[in-house]
C-alpha cells in the first residue's frame, strides 16, 4: 500500500493510526501533522459490519469523536482507492493544506 501513496506524489501515511487518547479508535490512514485521516469503507455491498446498524452507529461515535478533536476524515471504498480516486483526492486535500 505504501507505493500506491508514492504513485500519486502522496507522502506515505500513517496505517492504523490510534488518534483518540481514551478510545481504541483507528484510522486507517493518517496525515498525523495536519490531522487528514482516509477511511477505507469495505463491505459496503455485502452487509459488512460498517452496513449494519450497530457498526453504522460505531463509526458515526468515531467519526463525530474524530471531528471533536479536529481530525478531517475522508472517507472512500476500495474501488476509490485501487482506482486511484481516493489519491487524487486526498492529493487535493493535502496540497490545499499545505498551499
Amino acid at each position: 500500500m505504501d507505493l500506491v501513496w508514492g504513485v500519486y506524489g502522496i507522502r506515505t501515511p500513517e496505517k492504523e493510526f490510534r488518534f483518540h487518547p481514551s478510545r481504541k479508535y483507528r484510522f486507517d490512514f493518517a496525515f498525523v501533522d495536519v490531522r487528514v485521516a482516509v477511511e477505507i469503507e469495505g463491505g459496503i455491498w455485502t452487509h459488512g459490519a460498517h452496513a449494519r446498524g450497530k457498526g453504522i452507529i460505531r463509526d458515526m461515535d468515531k467519526y463525530n469523536e474524530a471531528a471533536r478533536l479536529g481530525w478531517r476524515v475522508f472517507r472512500f471504498t476500495p474501488k476509490q482507492l485501487r482506482t486511484g480516486e481516493a489519491q487524487a483526492y486526498v492529493k487535493g486535500v493535502l496540497d490545499a493544506v499545505h498551499g
